[in-house]
């Protein structure tokens, strides 16, 4: 049973860092890609970034590149999320979520995935 449960929200400030992690279970990372999905309060969600091992793809949220950093590790089986220089705009929620594609959409442009985590709140605010 594939199994992701996320941690490191919290309320940081404007310019400030929060590493967000991800605690996978039930696959290997050369089976899924993993990514995060943000949805911010009457916003639709955005794809932020994922990571396909098994042929070393990435990708990241125009708005967000430079800026976020993807990276998993095997040994605990962790995706993490290091974001930096945050502005208020990176406000929301934040999931974890596992597919065979990186990055997953439906027909309608909309971020698909087969596995979702319950999400954390990330809130930048002065």
């Amino acid at each position: 049973e594939v199994q992701l449960v996320e941690s490191g929200g919290g309320v940081v400030q404007p310019g400030g860092s929060l590493k967000l992690s991800c605690k996978t279970s039930g696959f290997t990372f050369t089976e899924l890609a993993v990514g995060w999905v943000r949805q911010a309060p009457g916003k639709e969600r955005d794809i932020v970034a994922c990571i396909e091992e098994s042929d070393g793809t990435t990708y990241y949220l125009p708005s967000v590149k430079g800026r976020f950093t993807i990276t998993t590790d095997n040994a605990r089986n962790t995706v993490t999320l290091q974001m930096n220089s945050l502005v208020p705009e990176d406000t929301a929620v934040y999931y974890c979520t596992a597919d065979v594609l990186c990055p997953s959409y439906d027909g309608r442009g909309r971020p698909s995935y087969d596995y979702w985590g319950r999400g954390t709140q990330v809130t930048v605010s002065s």
